[in-house]
């Protein structure tokens, strides 16, 4: 496990420090485009409050758009990713957007507030409302089913707290698995899981690891890593990434993208219009995977 680890991370401590090229401009999964831009975080206040005083009650939206209407659930246990929605549908800030990014059998993607009239060909899905917003996993409850509406965000390198975009948004399409496609697919999680750890570990020792490097010290910087990778092994080991009986059950029948699993916060699901999302998903779509033919938000409306 431990050369896995290396492998993965051997520059993690490196990359913590000293930073990345680009950012995956709040793209989700492993086809992410990069943006240089960087995006602006802003704690909202006024969703951080504890759980406890939060209405935890779901909200169901309709998402009109020129293929058609989607119904969604946002879900109340979720409140901040909730309550951003909402107050961005009742502003107008998604009347006018487009599905910027959308592929086939994966997601479709929208939110991005630099799409609406944007010029054909364009690249889009770097914009935003100027904030992030504070991770919400509630996984394994909440995961990459088909219809699971989830907020899309910049990559681990450049956001290692998977703080989600204050706007954009991807639906999972995805597809039914076997069962040993779901071995792997499960092993895969379990890389992740360590990885993230691994992250957070180096953001801890983020001043440390500066002044081993300021001070040359490279034997004490690969001690640290090892140190650092025991103590990854022995988180994950407590509690290691596994799929539930759920989870199982729908990636084998409806399917989805559990890849994706406890890496994105799901904050959502759609409860009518999966066939509205599925002929999107099917568009034809340029290299960046932006549809030829527009797509658009009418409208969203709070039911």
């Amino acid at each position: 496990m431990k050369r896995m680890i290396v492998s993965a991370c051997m520059c993690g401590l490196m990359i913590m420090t000293m930073g990345c090229g680009k950012a995956d401009g709040g793209s989700a999964g492993a086809a992410d485009k990069t943006t240089d831009k960087e995006t602006a975080v802003m704690n909202m206040t006024t969703m951080a409050n504890d759980t406890a005083d939060v209405n935890k009650e779901d909200v169901t939206v309709k998402i009109s758009t020129t293929m058609g209407d989607i119904r969604v659930r946002l879900y109340g246990d979720t409140p901040r990713h909730r309550d951003n929605f909402i107050k961005l549908a009742k502003e107008g800030f998604y009347d006018g957007v487009l599905f910027h990014r959308v592929i086939n059998e994966f997601m479709v993607q929208t939110g991005d507030p630099e799409s609406k009239n944007a010029p054909k060909g364009k690249m889009l899905g770097s914009g935003d409302p100027g904030y992030t917003l504070e991770a919400e996993f509630v996984y394994p409850k909440h995961f990459h089913k088909r219809g699971a509406l989830a907020a899309a965000r910049q990559g681990d390198q450049v956001n290692p707290d998977r703080r989600s975009s204050g706007s954009q948004f991807y639906i999972v399409t995805g597809k039914a698995y076997g069962a040993a496609q779901m071995e792997q697919m499960e092993a895969q999680l379990q890389m992740a899981q360590q990885q993230g750890i691994f992250q957070r570990l180096v953001g801890e020792n983020r001043a440390k690891i500066q002044e081993m490097q300021r001070n040359g010290d490279q034997a004490g910087l690969m001690k640290l890593q090892d140190e650092l990778i025991a103590i990854t092994e022995a988180e994950a080991a407590e509690n290691p990434a596994t799929l539930t009986e759920e989870q199982r059950k729908a990636y084998s029948t409806e399917g989805g993208t559990p890849h994706l699993d406890g890496q994105y916060t799901v904050f959502g699901e759609v409860i009518s219009g999966m066939d509205v999302v599925d002929a999107i998903q099917k568009v034809d779509t340029d290299r960046n995977d932006r549809p030829t033919e527009d797509v658009k938000i009418i409208s969203v409306e709070v039911e």
